[in-house]
């Protein structure tokens, strides 16, 4: 509990996790409508497990440097928050593909991803004292815009230069 009470830490981590689901979840979604190929959708993975990491982490690094009022230990607990985080979350979508076959392997990262939305909400809501049900939805529904969105641009990229 004491990383949360830490400003950076938390800004890393809400940052980090709801990236690294988003993106890696319209990556897989995207890849799969695209290509059908496991090693399309494990290799995006693995690259936005590294390299997405370390540019949001230098993005959350610029970003809190550019406020006067932030401290030097502010910015690195994000930035390293921000990666670790990332990191993780990332490449925990790895192990569905790894374990079931491709088509199901999807539906279970979509469903993951929208679970760690849904935890990250309550919570979020609940340190604010607002209304979980509503930051939840909202949250929910971006999440699977970006999914639907994705899977278009999938199918759309397949046909055009498949």
């Amino acid at each position: 509990m004491g990383l949360l009470m830490n400003d950076g830490a938390r800004t890393g981590l809400f940052f980090g996790a709801t990236s690294g689901v988003i993106t890696t979840i319209g990556l897989i979604v995207g890849l799969n409508s695209g290509t059908r190929s496991i090693t399309a959708v494990l290799g995006g993975i693995l690259v936005i497990a590294v390299a997405d990491a370390m540019s949001d982490a230098l993005g959350i690094h610029l970003a809190e440097e550019a406020d006067p009022n932030t401290t030097h230990a502010h910015v690195w607990s994000a930035t390293i928050a921000t990666f670790i985080t990332k990191f993780v979350f990332s490449i925990s979508f790895a192990v569905p593909l790894l374990l079931l076959p491709l088509s199901t392997a999807v539906i279970a990262s979509v469903a993951w991803g929208m679970l760690v939305i849904t935890v990250l909400s309550y919570f979020l809501a609940r340190s604010q004292d607002e209304s979980p049900l509503a930051i939840v939805a909202e949250h929910l529904g971006i999440a699977g815009l970006v999914v639907i969105l994705s899977h278009y641009i999938g199918v759309w990229v397949a046909a055009t230069f498949g």
